[in-house]
Parts: C-alpha cells; sequence; structure tokens
C-alpha cells in the first residue's frame, strides 16, 4: 500500500494558514511556513516547475486553483499522482458545495470544510471523492449545514459512485460519442500536427444497480474472438476511464463492464495519433491593389463524403489591424467585420461534404504607413465546426446492454459527433 498523508492545508496567496486538518500526528502547522519558503525558492528557479517540494524529510504536493493553494504533507513514500489526482477531486467536491473555490468562499464555510475534509480522506487515505455522494449526507443551504445521521449506502457499500434506491419511470441511457480533431498546417500547407481526442459521455436514468456491458469495434478485442476486421477496426491508444469501469475484465478480454454513476459523466476518453486529413480546408489570397486597398480571396473546401453535413462552421480570418470600410460578399452564409480582434468571421449553417464556398472581400488601408513600423504578426485561420453522425476515428458502439436483477427494459440511445478542436491553418 502507498504512504498516507500526514497532513493537509488550505492556504492564501500569501502562504498563510486558511484550513489545515491533522491526519496522523506527525506534522505541525508550521510546516505550511516551511513550504511556503521552498515555493519562493523555486519561483526564482525556471527549471523547476514541478508539483513537489521536498525538505527536511517532508514531501509536498500542492496545486493551485484561484487564489488558494491546496498541500498535502507527508512523511511517507506517497504515490504523488494519486495525490495530486485527489487534491483536483477536492476543487471539484468544493466547487459543487461553494460555486467557486476561493479564500473567501472557504472563511465563510469552515464549518463544512472541516465536514468534507473527515470524509474525503481518513487518517491520511483518500476516501470519497464523488460530489454527489458526499451531498448525500453533508448538506449545506447558504452557509448551513445539516447532516443526516446515517449514511447512504454508496459510502458504505463498493460502489461509491451511485447510490441504492433510486427509481424512474422511464429507463433510459443516452451515450454520445464526441471527437475533437486537432490541426495544425504550416505556411506551406503541409499538415505538421494532427489528433484526435474523443470520449464517450454518458447519461444514465436507470432505476436499481444496472451492469451495463459497452461493445466497440476494438482490433484487439475482435481479433481474439476471431471475426474479421475488415478494416472497420480501430486501435484504441491513450485510453482513460471512469472509475466504475472494471479494468481487470478490460485487461483480461477487453470487455468495458461497469456500474454507472446516475445522472452525466464521462465513461472513457482515448487519442489516437494518425495522420488526419483537414475535413474542411481554406484557401486564401491576399492581393493589394494599391497602397490603400488590400483584397481576400478565400475557398473553403469540404473534404469529407457528401452524405455527412458539417453545422455551425465559423472560420475566423485575420485582417491588418489598420483595416478599414470593409466591403464582403460571400458564395454562402454570412460574414462579418470584428474589429476587436482584427478578423473577419464567416459563418455557415450547413456545409455538406464535396462543397466549395467562395468569400470576397476588400477593406480599405491607411495611405500613410510608418517606414520603420514593424512587421505585422501574421495569426492563423481558425475554424470552428460539428459535424453530427460522424467520427473521423471511425470507432463504433457494436452493443450496449443494461442488465439489472428486476428485469427492466431500458432505452439506449447512442449519438456521434466530430468537432473542431485546436483547427488552425497559418497559411496569410
Amino acid at each position: 500500500m502507498a504512504g498516507a498523508v500526514s497532513a493537509l492545508f488550505l492556504l492564501d496567496i500569501k502562504g498563510r494558514v486558511l484550513v489545515w486538518r491533522d491526519y496522523r500526528g506527525d506534522v505541525s502547522a508550521t510546516q505550511a511556513e516551511r513550504f511556503f519558503t521552498k515555493l519562493i525558492e523555486k519561483e526564482g528557479d525556471p527549471q523547476s516547475q514541478d508539483p513537489v517540494v521536498y525538505d527536511n524529510g517532508v514531501t509536498y504536493l500542492f496545486i493551485q486553483h484561484s487564489n488558494v493553494y491546496l498541500m498535502t504533507a507527508s512523511r511517507q513514500n506517497c504515490n504523488a499522482a494519486s495525490l495530486l489526482f485527489f487534491l483536483h477531486r477536492v476543487v471539484d467536491v468544493f466547487k459543487h458545495y461553494f460555486e467557486e473555490l476561493e479564500e473567501e468562499s472557504l472563511r465563510d464555510n469552515f464549518v463544512v470544510v472541516y465536514e468534507l475534509l473527515d470524509e474525503m480522506m481518513d487518517f491520511g487515505y483518500p476516501q470519497y471523492t464523488e460530489a454527489t455522494i458526499l451531498s448525500e449526507f453533508i448538506k449545506t443551504d447558504a452557509y448551513r449545514m445539516e447532516v443526516t445521521q446515517r449514511p447512504p449506502m454508496a459510502v458504505t457499500n463498493a460502489v461509491s459512485w451511485r447510490s441504492e434506491g433510486i427509481q424512474y419511470k422511464k429507463n433510459e441511457v443516452f451515450l454520445d460519442v464526441v471527437e475533437n480533431i486537432n490541426i495544425l498546417v504550416n505556411s506551406n500547407g503541409q499538415i505538421i500536427r494532427s489528433d484526435v481526442v474523443g470520449a464517450l459521455k454518458m447519461r444514465t436514468y436507470l432505476s436499481g444497480m444496472p451492469e451495463c456491458k459497452l461493445g466497440l469495434n476494438d482490433r484487439i478485442l475482435l481479433e481474439a474472438q476471431g471475426r474479421a476486421t475488415k478494416g472497420k477496426a480501430i486501435d484504441l491508444d491513450d485510453i482513460k476511464f471512469h472509475q466504475c469501469v472494471r479494468l481487470a475484465r478490460f485487461e483480461n478480454d477487453r470487455t468495458i463492464s461497469f456500474i454507472p454513476p446516475d445522472g452525466s459523466f464521462d465513461l472513457m476518453s482515448y487519442r489516437l495519433n494518425a495522420q488526419v486529413k483537414p475535413l474542411i480546408w481554406v484557401e486564401a489570397q491576399v492581393e493589394r491593389h494599391s497602397r490603400s486597398r488590400v483584397e481576400i480571396l478565400v475557398k473553403a473546401r469540404s473534404q469529407f463524403k457528401e452524405r455527412s453535413t458539417a453545422t455551425n462552421v465559423e472560420i475566423e480570418l485575420p485582417v491588418s489591424s489598420d483595416a478599414s470600410n470593409p466591403n464582403i460578399r460571400t458564395s454562402m452564409g454570412s460574414a462579418s467585420y470584428a474589429p476587436e480582434e482584427d478578423a473577419l468571421i464567416w459563418k455557415i449553417k450547413s456545409f455538406p461534404g464535396g462543397k466549395e464556398y467562395l468569400l470576397r472581400a476588400e477593406f480599405t488601408l491607411p495611405s500613410i504607413t510608418a517606414e520603420e513600423a514593424a512587421p505585422e504578426r501574421k495569426a492563423p485561420i481558425r475554424v470552428k465546426f460539428e459535424i453530427p453522425y460522424f467520427t473521423v476515428s471511425g470507432i463504433q458502439v457494436r452493443y450496449l446492454k443494461i442488465i439489472e436483477k428486476s428485469g427492466y427494459h431500458a432505452l439506449p440511445w447512442v449519438r456521434y459527433i466530430t468537432m473542431a478542436g485546436e483547427y488552425e491553418l497559418r497559411l496569410i
């Protein structure tokens, strides 16, 4: 078992202790002062940006949120990644209770803070970090707290993320497969970075304690079952699961089985580092007709199949900061000049696959310019879009089974959508 935390500190931006909870009795409140001294020394060293400080046998791990430092102190050999993840979960819980975690919200809710710290960690070991479960027996309303006498079953059983006794008239599961495509294209039209970050987002409205099983077109699973892949299988990399997924079962036979939390949660996320063709390609030409007039010709082309349609397309084109008097014409959609952003915004509500649209814009420039003016920094073309019923990776949900001892029939709904993430073309 990994080492335990000795104490947890909440400090203000100047290093003063707001709240601290001693779990093992082997450190004192003076550790906060020693930690902050070491932290200030680290800030002077640009090579040292890690969230770990070691001093005189005590290891400090910390994160900063708003104007508050969250820090653990330990004399044992702890799992650093686990504790840093725990600190982020503490932030999530506090935000659930106080809307925002700041010095003021901590001062207004000392009693609730200590109650939460007592429940989230016991003798230095992390315990319950699900805000929805904690809120069932630690309640607060305008700085007042009411605690029920009996804790919910989720605290006393192995499924800490779901309470027993949940009932719905209509049992439904909504699964959204959302992929964000990140692309960076240089001035020569070459793709220098491309990847796909995906997530399976679920909303469950199920009674009782259901067991869910999810099947994907995972190449390893299909090959293990002796099924022909025929190019439809994908290789899942960098997978990260919600804590409800049985990891041992997945590692053994690649089956994703879980008892889901109630409501919304991210079941899993993944990343594909494959070379991805830009789904919407933008070409821009800038012509200077005189010292005081410039014309921009833009071509936007969809490079996906005709059966798919991109929606809410927004193309942000950089223009000179001293441009004025825009005259804009488009073959589709609408365009407007945003001088506060030094950009031309072209919006297209519906962009079918295999189509090309044009935009032509003329701007007036100052006729007199400084001879020694510094060259203007060229911003990239940024593109936003959504393509429903489409995934870049080709991931498919083969089945989603819901089994509950009462035997009710649940309706699973699956939806696919691809969105632009960091989608930039440095072409102008």
